[in-house]
């Protein structure tokens, strides 16, 4: 009974910081959907392909490129010649760049909101646990950038550094 409990806790806490989040950042930027998860991805890792944004995002070819073009409308992303002839490298423009900025705020500012409940000691039991939980969530390169498609980097890079290692390996996902 207590793991049925915990697992219930730990998907109503889950689904409600994601509502949470997910409000937040919308209505900040005036998007939802994949966003922001396409400007705080290629803040960290510009010059991606569309193909790469499919794979991190989880969402279809089309839909990414309705994205893109939206953002792109907008003057927060720009399309540069790619590695070969059959692609576009995709970077941020500066308005992209502080639109990013704000999304990682705006979700900081609503996750912080939901651990304003812990004190500072449970802060710090909480932190092991939500690491061993995080290494656990992606086997590969891959999956961990999918999973941290809306990670602040710089706050995960401090010691010990990235659960899932995903700032390993150089190049695309």
């Amino acid at each position: 009974m207590v793991d049925d409990r915990l697992a219930n806790l730990l998907g109503v806490t889950a689904l409600a910081a994601a509502d949470r989040l997910r409000a937040a950042v919308a209505a900040d930027l005036g998007h939802g959907g994949a966003a922001p998860a396409l400007l705080v991805h290629l803040r960290a890792y510009p010059g991606e392909s569309i193909e790469a944004l499919c794979r991190v995002l989880a969402i279809s070819q089309p839909a990414t490129v309705r994205a893109v073009d939206r953002l792109a409308e907008e003057g927060l992303v720009e399309r540069k010649p790619g590695p070969d002839r059959r692609t576009l490298a995709l970077f941020l423009t500066r308005r992209g760049q502080r639109a990013a900025r704000r999304v990682l705020a705006e979700r900081a500012a609503s996750l912080h909101d939901l651990l304003a409940a812990l004190d500072d000691d449970e802060k710090a039991r909480l932190l092991p646990l939500l690491e061993k939980l995080a290494s656990c969530l992606a086997g590969d390169r891959r999956g961990a950038l999918t999973v941290c498609r809306m990670c602040d980097r710089r706050a995960c890079l401090e010691q010990p550094g990235c659960p899932l290692a995903h700032t390993s390996g150089s190049g695309s996902p």
